[in-house]
Parts: structure tokens; C-alpha cells; sequence
């Protein structure tokens, strides 16, 4: 339990949720629960992964939810956070109040702990430094910003797999130039914004894959 997971985190935040009325923050967040859980779900049966080699955690936070992924995808945070921005795309037409998500990635570290109901959570300065990301002033609706470590986490990924580095390609995944801000704790970050010209839901490696790379990392 006391172990340091250190992995990629999505933030998924529902823009403006606060403002709704209660019965629309309901609504929504129950949509977007079970519409989000379907496309995890059809993910994980395209790669024939389980849940757990997928996905560490969930935790909820009220107008949106952390995505703790396994170790052994790290660098695909980015793109399941683009994998949610298409998605949201969708769901906001069948709601015309819901003015879509923000998305944040960053690779950093956690622990896990049990709660007090004696579920397994997440804690650390991971989940802190990812919330950060959220409050960038100029993120535009449809992008992903991922921080520094994230994009360097994406790029040896894609080194890994390079037929996803030819799939966001023919997905044209485009990025800015690197922002640079300060936190409210006027804290400088560092990140960039990505986003696909032609979105879609990407699932990750198979679990084949993913032993055969571990193999050859381990062989260096």
C-alpha cells in the first residue's frame, strides 16, 4: 500500500457544472458516468485487457473525475484524454446546457491508501500538480493540455508503439508550442495543448504488446 505508483493522470472537468441547476448537475454527471464507463468498457474489449491493467483508480470530485492509469501505459494518458474530449463532443449534442469537459494529463506520482470505507484511493502530489494544468487561462475547448512530463511520457511511448504514432498522425494530432504559467500558488508549469483535427476513441496496446515491450526494456 505505502508503494509510489508513479503513472499518467487525466483530469476530466465539466465546464462551467457549478452554474447548472441541481437536477442538470445530476443529470450530466450520471450521463457522462455511464456513457464514460461504455467507452472504457468497448476500449478494454478491443486490447482484451482487464480494468486493472488498464485503469489503478477512478476517484469522483464532484463536477468531474481522476483517471489513474496503470504503470505500463504510461504516455497513453494523453491520448485517452483525447479519447474523452471526442466523446464529449457527442454527448454535448444531446444536451444543450452541457458546454463540454476540460482535460488535463500529467505523469507524476501517487500513493494508494484505503479510505474509510475501506475502498482502495488515491493520494499525492500527482493528483495536485494535474489539478494545476485545469487552471491554465487559454485552454481552448476540444484540447487537451498535458504538462511537460506527460508530453515527454507520450513521446517515448509513441517510440514504443509506432503504429500509434501513424494512427495519430492520420488523425492529424497537432500541439502548440510549449506554455509556460503560473499556478495559483505561483508555482511556473510548463505544458502544451494537443488536439485531433479528426477525433476518435483509441483503445490501448494489447496485453502482448504491452509484455513484449516490457521484455525489451528490461533487456537494456
Amino acid at each position: 500500500m505505502n508503494q509510489v505508483i508513479e503513472t499518467d493522470i487525466v483530469l476530466i472537468d465539466v465546464i462551467d457544472f457549478s452554474r447548472l441547476a441541481m437536477d442538470e448537475q445530476l443529470e450530466i454527471i450520471t450521463y457522462l458516468s455511464v456513457t464514460y464507463k461504455k467507452m472504457i468498457h468497448k476500449m478494454l474489449k478491443t486490447s482484451g485487457i482487464p480494468m486493472n491493467e488498464m485503469l489503478r483508480g477512478i476517484i469522483p470530485t464532484g463536477d468531474g473525475f481522476y483517471c489513474i492509469l496503470h504503470p505500463n501505459l504510461r504516455g497513453f494518458g494523453p491520448i485517452l484524454g483525447l479519447s474523452f474530449i471526442h466523446f464529449s463532443d457527442l454527448i454535448a449534442k444531446e444536451y444543450p446546457y452541457f458546454r463540454g469537459i476540460r482535460v488535463a494529463v500529467h505523469t507524476g506520482r501517487v500513493h494508494r491508501f484505503e479510505d474509510i470505507l475501506g475502498n482502495e484511493n488515491f493520494v499525492g502530489d500527482g493528483l495536485n500538480e494535474c489539478a494545476r494544468y485545469i487552471e491554465i487561462k487559454n485552454l481552448i475547448i476540444s484540447t487537451v493540455i498535458i504538462s511537460d512530463k506527460a508530453f515527454e511520457s507520450l513521446n517515448s511511448f509513441l517510440q514504443l508503439y509506432p503504429d500509434f504514432e501513424e494512427l495519430l498522425h492520420k488523425c492529424e494530432l497537432r500541439h502548440s508550442s510549449l506554455h509556460t504559467f503560473q499556478d495559483k500558488h505561483h508555482i511556473e508549469r510548463h505544458g502544451y495543448l494537443i488536439w485531433m483535427r479528426k477525433g476518435g476513441i483509441i483503445p490501448p496496446p494489447k496485453p502482448e504488446r504491452m509484455n513484449f515491450q516490457r521484455r525489451k526494456m528490461d533487456a537494456f
